[in-house]
């Protein structure tokens, strides 16, 4: 399948809402959905940041499905990307919404202000903080002191930080980005688009969709890349991400070129 014609290169890409051309300080990584590549892209930014000097800290929220055995998302950014700090502030079996796994468990929820003075106590001793949300922007994290729920999207609000929304390549990737980026938008949250697994061999839908995507696009990270030797990931990673986020993909058409190829 050949690549879309007339599409922008990665340096029209801006954040003039950011103030500066790279990211820095708490960002949230957040999803369009649960398993769209959201940990994967964590990993990745926290290399390339890593691979630009950067000291980084990743914060998870809440860990759910922890009686699966699986490793958890804050171990797997350590195994791919090293970054220098990583923690993981609750963690629930169940693998449900972390305010659900939490009742359900009948364990104390996660309470907001723990989670904002976590990532700024983090913010103090490194350059940027990814902090990963669970599923999408608005899931049930925790409890407010009134009892409310909050989210993901309140969380980044009192910390001031930008968003990364990791989205899928495919069929109705384009209603649940564009939903994802106009909560962000009536936060008044700056926001940018990585695709979280692109497919090896990608067919039109996958390729219209990330031209439509294209004005907030920052990153297009390959399928199947979480099983990557950690050396050869944290090698990649640049090459999968715009200059904003660290890495060194400015130029849509030579990627396009290349992929199509």
């Amino acid at each position: 399948m050949s690549r879309p014609a007339g599409a922008p290169g990665w340096a029209e890409f801006a954040w003039p809402e950011l103030g500066r051309p790279e990211l820095a300080g708490p960002v949230l990584v957040t999803g369009t959905d649960t398993g769209v590549g959201k940990t994967v892209v964590t990993a990745a930014l926290a290399a390339a940041a890593g691979s630009a000097g950067l000291r980084v800290a990743v914060v998870k929220p809440a860990q759910t499905g922890t009686d699966s055995g699986e490793r958890g998302d804050a171990a797997e950014v350590v195994r791919l990307a090293g970054p220098a700090t990583a923690l993981t502030l609750a963690e629930y079996p169940d693998p449900l919404a972390p305010l659900v796994a939490a009742r359900v468990a009948g364990l104390p929820a996660l309470e907001l202000s723990a989670a904002v003075d976590a990532v700024r106590a983090e913010a103090e001793r490194h350059d940027l903080v990814l902090f990963e949300g669970a599923g999408g922007l608005l899931v049930p994290m925790g409890v407010r002191p009134s009892g409310e729920a909050w989210t993901v999207a309140d969380l980044a609000m009192l910390l001031g930080a930008a968003a990364v929304v990791v989205a899928r390549a495919g069929l109705g990737t384009l209603n649940h980005t564009a939903l994802t980026l106009e909560a962000l938008h009536r936060r008044a949250l700056p926001a940018c688009v990585v695709i979280g697994a692109w497919p090896d061999e990608p067919e039109p839908v996958h390729w219209t969709n990330l031209t439509e995507l294209l004005p907030r696009l920052a990153g297009v990270v390959p399928e199947r890349v979480g099983g990557f030797e950690p050396g050869v990931f944290r090698r990649s990673a640049p090459g999968w991400l715009a200059p904003p986020l660290y890495g060194v993909l400015d130029d849509w058409r030579s990627w396009a070129a290349a992929v199509a190829s």
